[in-house]
């Protein structure tokens, strides 16, 4: 029989989906698409990182769907889509938040919250584990 999942793995679950979803159909939207109105190099460079976004969402859903099995790589999944919103807060300060702002802004406060919720919940897990597991030995001696 199958143990459930602790409430702390279901939020990072979600939230791993959530990323999952967004990455590949981006990824895949963008690589569609590219950047075409700007010079060659920029277009290549533009479906190069498209290809790395779509490939994340994939290891994102694998990651939620192995949620039980993951460890470290959830930190570092989660340490990519915080660079990745980094990355956006500097191009806003360097050019401007791009029109519509609402839209933009819309890409931004996931990338910046849902890296914050993974971790604590992910700490939370661990430490729910550990404390099962004292127990567990406890009852046991």
């Amino acid at each position: 029989m199958a143990m459930s999942l602790l409430p702390s793995q279901r939020v990072v679950q979600a939230c791993l989906y959530v990323v999952a979803a967004i990455a590949i159909l981006g990824g895949s939207l963008q690589l569609y698409l590219g950047e075409p109105q700007v010079s060659a190099r920029l277009d290549n460079v533009h479906r190069f990182m498209a290809g790395v976004y779509l490939s994340t969402g994939i290891i994102c859903l694998w990651a939620a769907s192995t949620i039980r099995d993951q460890g470290t790589l959830v930190y570092l999944l989660a340490l990519g889509v915080f660079f990745a919103g980094l990355g956006r807060l500097v191009s806003i300060s360097q050019v401007g938040l791009p029109e519509p702002h609402g839209l933009w802004l819309g890409y931004l406060i996931p990338e910046l919250a849902l890296p914050i919720f993974i971790a604590v919940a992910h700490t939370m897990t661990g430490r729910q584990i550990a404390r099962l597991a004292t127990a567990t030995v406890g009852a046991g001696s």
